[in-house]
């Protein structure tokens, strides 16, 4: 399988729909998310896959969001201090999981979708806590870092990289410039405030300016309440040349998980998504606290 049939899809001017949470999705169903559960109960995050595409979505995400190795190392003092105290597996771990979540990303589109266009997206978020822009490291670091990250999830078979819930233009460029050099397609998933802007403070304009010669595939929305996306959309719509999307959440962060809210049922949260689809969202998804009832309820938009 490729991306090719998804592009194909976007330069016709089709919808396509993205899945939707995964990482909530797995407390929802009473199950910490501690390693991500992929070691520890791969076929329960498997079959929520399964489910996302019996839904209707033709793009999986991959359970990985913030797993890399700096997010494992972030817990320690220093260098010292992780291998005078860490397990012994932590320089090693990040590559591990991340190639294990695109595996039974791929194990599940072999049991449902054999033979449809499906295509599976590794999703990558910001390398520092992605509502956190001054944390971000410098240029040469996160290329770096951006590279390991990509090269595993190409390698494990990834279609593309879904780079979401990205708060600035300078690391949203520098990862597209080392995801494209490495002959992955693109999807850039940017965060907006309540009026529609990125958290520097920077515009979905310049954004659109900055990323778009570089070769990105599609320019999207995610991680915020429906009505920031809206405002959001406002912004991004009129300036990009690429698809566009769209996949807001729904309740509410209760540190370190979510909490669910009975805010927006599936029916309006696909009238929401009906809205964006108007104002010209092409790729249509969920984050945070969707299921995949929210996602069948969004397949009827195609």
């Amino acid at each position: 399988m490729s991306y090719a049939p998804i592009r194909e899809k976007l330069k016709r001017g089709e919808t396509v729909i993205l899945d939707g949470a995964i990482g909530t999705e797995i407390l929802r169903r009473n199950v910490t998310w501690a390693d991500h559960q992929l070691v520890n109960k791969p076929e329960f995050v498997r079959g929520i896959h399964e489910d996302y595409m019996r839904a209707g979505a033709e793009i999986i995400s991959t359970n990985s969001f913030q797993l890399c190795r700096r997010a494992l190392y972030n817990h320690f003092r220093d260098e010292a201090h992780r291998k005078h105290i860490g397990a012994s597996d932590l320089e090693t771990r990040a590559e591990k999981l991340l190639a294990a979540s695109v595996k039974l990303a791929v194990e599940a589109r072999s049991i449902v979708k054999p033979k449809q266009p499906c295509a599976i997206a590794a999703a990558v978020t910001t390398l520092e806590w992605c509502f956190r822009p001054d944390l971000a490291p410098d240029d040469k670091k996160a290329r770096a870092e951006y590279t390991e990250i990509f090269k595993t999830v190409k390698d494990a078979g990834a279609d593309l990289v879904l780079l979401e819930t990205v708060n600035s233009i300078g690391e949203a460029r520098t990862a597209l410039e080392v995801c494209k050099g490495l002959g992955l397609p693109c999807w850039i998933g940017f965060v907006p405030t309540e009026e529609g802007k990125l958290f520097t403070g920077e515009t979905l304009k310049d954004a659109c300016a900055a990323i778009e010669p570089l070769g990105v595939d599609a320019i999207l929305l995610n991680c915020a309440p429906p009505d920031d996306i809206t405002a959001g959309m406002k912004q991004l719509a009129p300036h990009a040349h690429a698809p566009i999307g769209t996949y807001a959440h729904i309740g509410r962060f209760d540190p370190p998980e979510w909490l669910f809210t009975d805010e927006y049922p599936p029916s309006k949260y696909c009238a929401e998504s009906r809205k964006w689809k108007q104002m010209g969202a092409k790729i249509l998804g969920g984050c945070c606290g969707t299921t995949p009832e929210h996602i069948a309820a969004l397949a009827t938009l195609r």
